[in-house]
Parts: structure tokens; C-alpha cells; sequence
């Protein structure tokens, strides 16, 4: 099975960047561990602070491979673009937070991701991308 994680803007300071929110471990070091965790899935991952290189590698990956996993960060609430990619490509893509959106400022409950994915997992820290790809592993 092939899954693409792709992070937005921010997550490249995942483990420095306030860990009373997003915690002390780097994202580097997590996915080594995903992929130990699922050594029959082939796991890629691409991180930007851009959006359209995010709209980009949506495009890019979308259509080749099985599952997507999709932290667009703070994209997630202003990126109508992005939403549109999600919608536009045939790989099914789960929406991962961190933190509980829910539980943060108001303009973070909107999302525009959302509507076009198959699901959502928010606020179980770095486990929500293990609970994706579980998940994904299941559907197949």
C-alpha cells in the first residue's frame, strides 16, 4: 500500500514550535517510527510552508497513490484552493490536526478540507497520522 503524508505550514518546527500544543518530538524521528510500525506500507512525506506546492504535490501524488494524509495546518481554515485539490484528485485523504481544533479559536472549527475527504482526526497529537494510516489499512 502506498500512502503520502504531506504537512503545511509550521510543521517543519514540530518538537521546538510550541509543545504545550503540538508536544517535543520532531516530526523527522516520528516517521521512522511509522514506517518500523508498518514495514509493508510504502509511506513518502513532503512538508511546505507554501500553498501551492501543497496544491502541487496533491496534484502530483492524488492519483497514484492509495491513501493521503493531509495536515494543512493553518491552510486547513483559509484554503479554498486546497479544498478544491482534495476534491479534484481520485486518493482518498484524511484530514490529521495535532491539536483539537475544536478547542482552539473559532475561525480554527472551519475547515475546508473537510468536505472532500473521508474523514477527519483531531487532537490525538502525533497518533492521529498512525490512526490514518491504520485506518487506510483497513479500508484495503
Amino acid at each position: 500500500m502506498k500512502l503520502h503524508i504531506i504537512n503545511g505550514p509550521n510543521l517543519n518546527l514540530l518538537g521546538m514550535r510550541e509543545p504545550e500544543i503540538y508536544g517535543s518530538r520532531g516530526f523527522d524521528s516520528f516517521l521512522e517510527e511509522l514506517k518500523t510500525t508498518f514495514p509493508h506500507h510504502e509511506i513518502s512525506f513532503f512538508q511546505s510552508n507554501v500553498e501551492g506546492e501543497l496544491i502541487n504535490e496533491l496534484h502530483e501524488k492524488g492519483f497514484s497513490v492509495d491513501g493521503i494524509i493531509l495536515n494543512a495546518g493553518g491552510y486547513t481554515h483559509t484554503s479554498v484552493a486546497i479544498g478544491d485539490a482534495v476534491a479534484a484528485i481520485s486518493s482518498p485523504v484524511i484530514e490529521v490536526h495535532i491539536s483539537n481544533v475544536f478547542a482552539r479559536e473559532p475561525f480554527r472549527h472551519q475547515s475546508f478540507i473537510a468536505p472532500n475527504a473521508i474523514g477527519m482526526i483531531s487532537g490525538l497529537g502525533l497518533n492521529g497520522y498512525r490512526l490514518a494510516i491504520a485506518h487506510f489499512t483497513e479500508m484495503n
